[in-house]
């Protein structure tokens, strides 16, 4: 009897090639004239030097296995920097290969590689390092050189969302005048730092706020919002995302337009959370500092001063609460500079934060007299004036170098502030 057989028609079958894209590139070039045959022995006499450098790099040249492991990032290398310039075009990839050594290639992916590790993973301020790839980033860099383009694309999309809203709270906290260091210094969320200064811009502030400002901001936009709801524009906190404070709550016009989508996601976050924020049957410090879905979700700065002020404390338990019962003349001169500076007040500073008081000072300038008058208002008045002679005697010394142009390295400045106040 005959045997009949079916086929399957062609487009039914798909073959799924998982060739390294650099061994795809690279017969393609032969097999269309791309790449001759000089150049197939170019690169099979660098292939041995690259992989004997990538087992040095990673481990150790005189294994085997170190050498195996090394011929596959090193492919991979390759294949993540020609997929990734030519968009998958093989053409493109194979002209690459063509023009360019190949271990120009590897180093390429390697070069893109090194950049994705050095980018921040989390928007916490004080938590990402600066200053690219160190040596310490080198197991991170062994455990990307084998992985996938796509893996890489996945992870280079988020963690540019997070340098973009990191750089979006940097942006934001200059103009209200608070620079990156002490961001870094004060280590809270970039996400924070911008709901707060959404609502500092809405309130028509002009400074990140310390809590007791922070306070009087919130009281304010819920006395707007009771205001509005009985002229009858709001309706009732649940729906406040309608509501006129809603409108308030804006992108600053001059943000540069490649923060606009990292700083609209979280002013989306500041509409959703703001049926808590105008409650005013809730107190601002139950509601932000002790509440577990807000603490943490919103930024201000620590001005010990200004909450001994708000709280009426007396001149002693201030004085005291300042100088951590410390009298000696270090503490003291490091306590008096950071109140001219309007810096959170300290009788220690670290070597980071004196560097951020003296481009503080060069920035902004000194004010004296809040010093003056600080000594006044808070200093046992049997040592009021000994005090202020310190003070003016520091003044007339420090000034002309924490100020001057020709500093450039702030080593002048820090040396004296070593010699003079207290810094670790």
């Amino acid at each position: 009897m005959p045997t009949h057989t079916t086929a399957l028609p062609a487009a039914t079958v798909s073959v799924y090639d998982t060739r390294p894209f650099f061994e795809k590139a690279l017969l393609f070039g032969v097999q269309n004239g791309i790449i001759d045959r000089q150049k197939l022995d170019t690169i099979c006499e660098d292939a041995p030097k690259g992989m004997v450098q990538i087992a040095r790099y990673f481990g150790n040249e005189f294994l085997r296995p170190e050498l195996e492991k090394a011929k596959d990032r090193m492919v991979n290398l390759v294949s993540l920097y020609l997929e990734s310039t030519s968009n998958g075009d093989l053409t493109l990839a194979a002209e690459a290969l063509r023009d360019h050594s190949f271990l120009s290639r590897s180093k390429g992916g390697s070069d893109m590689l090194k950049s994705l590790v050095a980018m921040p993973q989390n928007s916490h301020f004080g938590m990402n390092e600066h200053g690219g790839f160190t040596d310490e980033h080198i197991p991170l860099l062994a455990k990307w050189s084998l992985k996938s383009l796509a893996e890489y694309q996945a992870e280079l999309a988020k963690r540019r969302q997070v340098a973009q809203v990191i750089d979006a709270a940097i942006w934001l906290a200059d103009k209200l005048g608070m620079e990156a260091s002490e961001l870094e210094e004060a280590g809270k969320d970039a996400e924070a730092v911008i709901r707060t200064a959404l609502l500092v811009l809405a309130c028509k502030r002009t400074e990140m706020p310390d809590w007791v400002a922070f306070e009087k901001m919130v009281a304010a936009l819920r006395k707007k919002y009771g205001e509005a709801k009985a002229a009858g524009q709001g309706s009732d906190p649940a729906n406040a995302n309608t509501s006129l404070l809603a409108v308030l709550i804006t992108i600053p016009k001059n943000l540069p337009g490649h923060l606009s989508a990292a700083v609209e996601a979280v002013r989306q976050s500041v509409l959703a959370d703001l049926p808590k924020i105008l409650d005013a049957t809730l107190p601002a410090r139950k509601l932000f500092d002790q509440t577990p879905a807000f603490m943490g979700r919103y930024f201000w700065t620590e001005d010990g001063l200004s909450e001994v002020d708000h709280h009426d404390r007396s001149a002693s338990l201030a004085w005291n609460k300042a100088t951590g019962g410390h009298s000696d003349d270090g503490s003291l001169l490091t306590l008096f500079l950071c109140v001219a500076t309007k810096t959170a007040p300290k009788t220690l500073l670290t070597e980071k934060s004196a560097a951020a008081l003296v481009r503080k000072i060069r920035k902004s300038g000194l004010s004296p007299e809040l010093t003056r008058q600080y000594i006044l208002n808070h200093a046992p008045a049997q040592h009021q004036d000994d005090y202020a002679q310190l003070w003016q005697a520091f003044l007339d010394e420090a000034q002309p170098t924490l100020q001057s142009d020709f500093d450039y390295e702030l080593k002048d400045a820090i040396a004296l502030l070593r010699r003079e106040c207290n810094v670790k």
